[in-house]
């Protein structure tokens, strides 16, 4: 059967609420968050391929689930900090999204005598063209809705030292006047690759237009 981006979701979904009722021993000791999330997305994976055909791709090529009509990225993070990174394309993505959809799993690890519990307190689908900055796309459609400039809009993106030339953020400031960004729901720090916090995303994921949760495209 032919993974479709819906079911995907879905899957997600029942797999976060099964993973939290089952312990873990191969985790038993580890703190190391990198291990942990290679080893919860190995298993999804891993159950996804006993039912489903599907391209896999990798943090190391690119997205997890390559296929055009799925075009989303696994993230998987502790509760603790939910954040994560992914690569610098261009800077755009900050404003107009990331360019591919994203699957939060939010887990909270317990070690309790001989036994490893992973609770997963989130599993949250973000669509491509939310994975925006949270609160610059908030004050850019504010800032157009009231009717703001190329001059405002450019002042905007230097005090939030967006990266770019004056070039760069010039021709940016006239495309988002033209096409004005969709609420964002990720937090994006500059640096050599963005850094993703989620907090937003999830104390919104009941209002975010498209959300999937619990396996229903709202």
């Amino acid at each position: 059967m032919k993974l479709t981006l819906e079911t995907l979701v879905k899957e997600a979904v029942k797999f976060s609420k099964s993973e939290s009722q089952k312990t873990h021993p191969e985790l038993l000791g580890v703190s190391d968050g990198k291990a942990i999330g290679t080893y919860i997305e190995h298993n999804f994976k891993s159950q996804l391929k006993r039912k489903y055909v599907f391209n896999e791709g990798s943090s190391a090529k690119g997205i997890d689930f390559p296929d055009t009509h799925i075009n989303t990225d696994l993230k998987v993070t502790s509760a603790k900090k939910p954040q994560s990174s992914c690569p610098f394309k261009n800077v755009e993505q900050k404003i107009y999204g990331l360019g591919y959809n994203i699957i939060v799993f939010v887990y909270k690890k317990r070690d309790i005598s001989d036994k490893c519990y992973l609770d997963f307190k989130h599993c949250i689908f973000i669509p491509f063209d939310k994975t925006g900055d949270y609160n610059l796309t908030k004050k850019l459609r504010n800032m157009i809705r009231k009717g703001a400039g190329e001059k405002e809009i450019m002042d905007l993106l230097n005090e939030k030292n967006v990266p770019g030339d004056d070039v760069i953020l010039e021709n940016l400031a006239k495309k988002i006047l033209l096409k004005p960004p969709k609420q964002g729901f990720l937090t994006i720090s500059n640096a050599l690759q963005w850094r993703l916090k989620y907090n937003n995303a999830i104390n919104s994921k009941n209002q975010i237009e498209g959300n999937v949760k619990y396996g229903k495209i709202q």
